[in-house]
């Protein structure tokens, strides 16, 4: 027996082993907030796949946007980021188009939620959850029924209302109550919702982003205009609260998955968000991140106890978006917001 030609055999052998070992594993590289994800969610795609999951967070839509910019739409391979946002990417070349082919669970989305100003076609995004600012008020402090923006105004709820931080939101609920779009672009339109703003002021206790929720849980105020997470965490904190559905209409705004233009793993990027789009996942996210469901097969998997506070009622088929304006509009709406929050000292 040749000995050479056996020990050849055993160091090829042991070389393909090495080389074996030494394959690189398949990564995907996720870009938003912290916190988007339950941890069995990640855990399942990578042990359903093989695919590792480089997670990796921004504080800021635009921190992510520069980033994108100084990458020429590289290193990451899917991004969740805020609709309007988005759009931005889309128009700089920086979001490649989903691969419809491998994307079998897309069906599932809610159709409310397609065919929006940030993607008009559906080629680019894949909605994940949904903000919807809603009225709470505390019926035991309050005596009378609130239905829609409008009431914030009775001077009943004087220095006895809090409310987010958003300067287009604020802004825009006074323009609904005049009968008018969020995002209307005549400025004459925009400065009379801004005078009704000043109105407010005398309800206004507070104005905050974070835990707006606190101030009406601890009795601090008896009505609060709050995000879809925050209204959550008061309802299931306080189930006597009542949250309302605003009469004048209402406005949301979306989270969506993307591939930026030169992702690194395109092929897997689809694949994950395929897999956010099953029914199961999906309902397993907008439980954790308490926001208004997407996936219309997901519905009735989202458990009794968050069922009312993320499924829209039937009743409710049509919504509005807070979009980009122009240069001249945003201005005029950063003046009345300023003018807004001083009045409100």
């Amino acid at each position: 027996m040749n000995r050479k030609r056996i020990l050849g055999g055993v160091i090829g052998i042991f070389a393909l082993a090495f080389v074996g070992c030494g394959k690189k594993q398949e990564e995907l590289n996720l870009f938003t907030w912290d916190g988007m994800f339950p941890q069995e969610v990640l855990e399942g795609f990578e042990q359903e796949t093989g695919i590792k999951i480089n997670y990796s967070n921004f504080n800021y839509d635009e921190d992510m946007l520069a980033k994108l910019e100084e990458t020429k739409g590289g290193d990451y391979d899917v991004v969740l980021a805020d609709d309007y946002i988005i759009e931005l990417a889309i128009e700089e070349g920086l979001v490649q188009k989903l691969d419809k082919e491998s994307l079998s669970n897309f069906g599932n989305i809610n159709p409310l939620y397609q065919g929006q100003f940030y993607d008009l076609t559906d080629e680019y995004t894949v909605p994940y959850g949904v903000g919807i600012p809603l009225i709470v008020y505390d019926p035991k402090k309050v005596d009378f029924e609130i239905k829609g923006y409008e009431d914030l105004w009775n001077e009943k709820l004087k220095k006895n209302v809090a409310v987010i931080g958003s300067h287009r939101v604020m802004n825009g609920i006074a323009l609904k109550t005049l009968g008018e779009s969020f995002n209307v672009e005549n400025l004459d339109t925009i400065q009379k919702a801004g005078n009704k703003m000043l109105e407010l002021a005398p309800n206004i206790r507070l104005i905050s982003d974070s835990n707006t929720q606190d101030y009406i849980l601890s009795g601090e105020v008896s009505a609060a205009f709050m995000y879809t997470s925050q209204v959550n965490q008061a309802l299931t904190a306080n189930p006597e609260l009542k949250a309302v559905y605003p009469e004048e209409g209402l406005g949301f705004g979306i989270i969506a998955g993307f591939i930026p233009s030169n992702a690194p793993n395109s092929k897997g990027a689809n694949a994950f968000l395929n897999y956010l789009l099953r029914p199961e996942v999906s309902a397993k996210c907008v439980e954790f991140i308490q926001y208004y469901s997407a996936n219309k097969a997901a519905d009735n998997l989202i458990s009794e106890e968050f069922k009312s506070m993320l499924v829209l009622p039937e009743s409710i088929t049509e919504g509005e978006m807070i979009q980009n304006v122009s240069a001249q509009a945003e201005e005029l709406h950063g003046r009345i917001w300023e003018e807004f929050k001083k009045a409100c000292e």
